[in-house]
Protein backbone atom coordinates (compact mmCIF):
# COMPACT_ATOMS: atom_id res chain seq x y z
CA UNK A 1 0.00 0.00 0.00
CA UNK A 2 1.16 2.90 -0.90
CA UNK A 3 1.79 5.98 1.53
CA UNK A 4 -0.04 9.37 1.34
CA UNK A 5 1.30 12.44 -0.23
CA UNK A 6 0.35 16.00 0.68
CA UNK A 7 -0.60 17.60 -2.95
CA UNK A 8 1.81 20.09 -4.31
CA UNK A 9 1.78 23.80 -3.00
CA UNK A 10 1.45 26.42 -5.63
CA UNK A 11 3.68 28.82 -5.75
CA UNK A 12 2.89 31.47 -3.91
CA UNK A 13 2.82 35.27 -5.90
CA UNK A 14 2.74 39.07 -4.56
CA UNK A 15 -0.27 40.45 -3.43
CA UNK A 16 -1.68 44.00 -4.84
CA UNK A 17 -1.12 45.56 -1.85
CA UNK A 18 2.39 44.17 -1.06
CA UNK A 19 3.10 45.47 -4.80
CA UNK A 20 1.97 48.96 -4.09
CA UNK A 21 3.81 48.83 -1.09
CA UNK A 22 7.25 47.83 -2.51
CA UNK A 23 6.40 50.34 -5.64
CA UNK A 24 6.14 52.98 -2.73
CA UNK A 25 9.57 52.01 -0.95
CA UNK A 26 11.33 52.12 -3.83
CA UNK A 27 9.88 55.28 -4.98
CA UNK A 28 10.71 56.87 -1.04
CA UNK A 29 14.43 55.60 -1.93
CA UNK A 30 14.53 56.90 -5.14
CA UNK A 31 13.52 60.69 -4.00
CA UNK A 32 15.15 59.99 -1.10
CA UNK A 33 19.02 59.72 -3.70
CA UNK A 34 18.04 62.24 -6.04
CA UNK A 35 18.00 64.78 -3.24
CA UNK A 36 21.06 63.68 -1.69
CA UNK A 37 22.75 64.09 -5.27
CA UNK A 38 21.20 67.26 -5.59
CA UNK A 39 22.60 68.23 -2.46
CA UNK A 40 25.59 67.29 -3.18
CA UNK A 41 26.31 68.52 -6.76
CA UNK A 42 24.74 71.31 -5.54
CA UNK A 43 27.33 72.11 -2.61
CA UNK A 44 30.20 71.29 -5.22
CA UNK A 45 28.79 73.91 -7.40
CA UNK A 46 29.09 76.65 -4.54
CA UNK A 47 32.73 75.38 -3.31
CA UNK A 48 33.53 75.72 -7.31
CA UNK A 49 32.67 78.97 -7.11
CA UNK A 50 33.73 80.38 -3.75
CA UNK A 51 36.96 78.80 -4.96
CA UNK A 52 36.88 80.85 -8.03
CA UNK A 53 36.44 84.27 -6.19
CA UNK A 54 39.15 82.97 -3.75
CA UNK A 55 41.42 82.75 -6.60
CA UNK A 56 40.64 86.23 -8.27
CA UNK A 57 41.22 87.80 -5.13
CA UNK A 58 44.71 86.05 -5.21
CA UNK A 59 45.34 87.61 -8.57
CA UNK A 60 44.21 90.79 -7.73
CA UNK A 61 46.42 90.80 -4.67
CA UNK A 62 49.22 90.14 -6.01
CA UNK A 63 48.86 92.47 -9.38
CA UNK A 64 48.80 95.25 -6.49
CA UNK A 65 51.72 93.92 -4.59
CA UNK A 66 53.74 94.04 -7.54
CA UNK A 67 52.63 97.97 -8.33
CA UNK A 68 53.16 98.71 -4.16
CA UNK A 69 56.71 96.79 -3.72
CA UNK A 70 58.17 98.66 -6.76
CA UNK A 71 56.66 102.33 -6.36
CA UNK A 72 59.25 105.05 -7.25
CA UNK A 73 59.18 108.50 -5.69
CA UNK A 74 58.53 110.66 -8.94
CA UNK A 75 55.90 112.93 -9.02
CA UNK A 76 54.13 113.49 -12.55
CA UNK A 77 51.99 115.31 -14.47
CA UNK A 78 48.48 115.87 -15.24
CA UNK A 79 46.53 116.69 -18.16
CA UNK A 80 46.73 120.07 -17.66
CA UNK A 81 50.36 120.24 -16.58
CA UNK A 82 49.61 120.39 -12.87
CA UNK A 83 51.71 118.71 -10.51
CA UNK A 84 51.31 115.17 -8.77
CA UNK A 85 52.88 113.42 -6.24
CA UNK A 86 54.54 110.60 -6.18
CA UNK A 87 51.72 108.62 -5.02
CA UNK A 88 48.08 110.21 -4.30
CA UNK A 89 45.60 109.07 -1.97
CA UNK A 90 42.21 110.64 -2.83
CA UNK A 91 40.34 111.71 0.80
CA UNK A 92 37.42 109.36 -0.02
CA UNK A 93 39.40 106.35 0.64
CA UNK A 94 38.85 104.95 -3.07
CA UNK A 95 41.16 106.34 -5.57
CA UNK A 96 45.10 105.72 -5.51
CA UNK A 97 47.41 106.59 -8.03
CA UNK A 98 51.23 105.98 -7.71
CA UNK A 99 54.57 106.17 -9.78
CA UNK A 100 56.14 102.52 -9.93
CA UNK A 101 59.51 101.03 -11.14
CA UNK A 102 59.77 97.82 -12.97
CA UNK A 103 58.27 98.58 -16.39
CA UNK A 104 59.68 95.76 -19.01
CA UNK A 105 61.16 97.44 -22.18
CA UNK A 106 62.22 94.33 -23.77
CA UNK A 107 62.64 96.27 -27.55
CA UNK A 108 64.41 99.11 -25.98
CA UNK A 109 61.91 101.67 -26.85
CA UNK A 110 62.95 105.27 -26.13
CA UNK A 111 60.68 105.11 -22.92
CA UNK A 112 60.86 105.44 -19.91
CA UNK A 113 61.16 102.04 -17.26
CA UNK A 114 58.71 104.02 -14.74
CA UNK A 115 55.18 103.92 -14.85
CA UNK A 116 52.27 105.22 -13.60
CA UNK A 117 48.99 103.52 -12.05
CA UNK A 118 45.45 104.41 -10.82
CA UNK A 119 43.50 102.22 -8.92
CA UNK A 120 39.53 103.37 -8.74
CA UNK A 121 36.28 101.62 -7.40
CA UNK A 122 33.31 102.14 -9.76
CA UNK A 123 30.13 101.16 -10.45
CA UNK A 124 30.89 98.15 -7.42
CA UNK A 125 34.18 97.04 -9.45
CA UNK A 126 37.74 97.76 -8.49
CA UNK A 127 40.03 99.04 -11.62
CA UNK A 128 43.24 99.48 -12.78
CA UNK A 129 44.33 101.81 -14.89
CA UNK A 130 48.01 101.98 -16.77
CA UNK A 131 49.57 105.16 -18.45
CA UNK A 132 52.45 104.50 -20.93
CA UNK A 133 53.65 107.95 -20.10
CA UNK A 134 54.29 110.02 -16.90
CA UNK A 135 53.66 113.42 -17.70
CA UNK A 136 50.18 112.94 -19.74
CA UNK A 137 49.18 114.85 -22.72
CA UNK A 138 45.21 115.96 -22.60
CA UNK A 139 44.13 112.27 -24.17
CA UNK A 140 41.26 109.90 -23.06
CA UNK A 141 41.93 107.82 -20.40
CA UNK A 142 43.36 104.06 -20.80
CA UNK A 143 41.26 101.20 -21.06
CA UNK A 144 40.63 100.06 -17.26
CA UNK A 145 40.94 96.71 -16.27
CA UNK A 146 38.85 94.84 -14.06
CA UNK A 147 40.36 93.30 -10.95
CA UNK A 148 37.77 92.64 -8.99
CA UNK A 149 33.64 92.53 -9.49
CA UNK A 150 30.71 93.05 -6.70
CA UNK A 151 32.81 95.07 -4.72
CA UNK A 152 30.69 96.13 -1.78
CA UNK A 153 33.28 98.88 -0.60
CA UNK A 154 37.05 99.83 -1.19
CA UNK A 155 39.13 101.67 1.72
CA UNK A 156 43.16 102.83 1.92
CA UNK A 157 44.93 104.22 4.84
CA UNK A 158 48.50 105.28 4.45
CA UNK A 159 51.23 104.75 7.12
CA UNK A 160 53.12 107.51 7.59
CA UNK A 161 56.89 107.61 8.74
CA UNK A 162 56.05 108.05 12.49
CA UNK A 163 53.68 104.93 12.53
CA UNK A 164 50.47 106.77 12.18
CA UNK A 165 47.65 106.11 9.54
CA UNK A 166 46.51 108.76 7.13
CA UNK A 167 43.09 109.10 4.99
CA UNK A 168 44.84 110.38 2.30
CA UNK A 169 48.23 111.35 0.78
CA UNK A 170 50.52 113.04 1.00
CA UNK A 171 49.63 114.44 4.42
CA UNK A 172 50.46 118.16 5.10
CA UNK A 173 54.14 119.30 5.57
CA UNK A 174 54.98 115.65 3.61
CA UNK A 175 56.74 116.67 0.20
CA UNK A 176 55.41 115.27 -3.03
CA UNK A 177 57.87 112.54 -3.30
CA UNK A 178 57.52 111.07 0.09
CA UNK A 179 56.11 107.55 -0.09
CA UNK A 180 54.30 106.01 2.85
CA UNK A 181 55.89 102.99 4.27
CA UNK A 182 52.57 101.15 3.49
CA UNK A 183 49.64 101.17 2.30
CA UNK A 184 46.66 99.33 3.92
CA UNK A 185 43.63 98.12 1.50
CA UNK A 186 40.53 97.11 3.12
CA UNK A 187 38.10 95.73 0.42
CA UNK A 188 34.33 94.24 1.43
CA UNK A 189 33.24 91.85 -1.62
CA UNK A 190 29.76 91.36 -2.21
CA UNK A 191 30.18 87.22 -1.55
CA UNK A 192 32.03 87.44 1.37
CA UNK A 193 30.80 88.34 5.18
CA UNK A 194 33.63 90.14 5.69
CA UNK A 195 36.37 92.28 4.37
CA UNK A 196 39.38 91.12 3.12
CA UNK A 197 42.38 93.42 3.83
CA UNK A 198 45.84 93.46 2.62
CA UNK A 199 48.53 95.08 3.61
CA UNK A 200 51.37 96.49 1.24
CA UNK A 201 54.82 97.76 2.05
CA UNK A 202 56.60 100.51 0.27
CA UNK A 203 59.97 100.18 -0.61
Amino acid sequence: MSGWRHPPRRARGFTLIEMMVAVAIFAVLAVLAYAGLDAVLRQRSELDQHYQHLHVLQRAYEVMQRDFSQAAPRGVRDELGGPLPALRGDPSGQVVALTRAGYPNPAGARRSQLLRVRYVLRDHQLLRLQFPVLDRAPVGLPEPVVLLRGVRSLHLRYLDASGNWQLSWPPAGVTATTLPRAVEVTVQPDRLAGPVQWLFALP
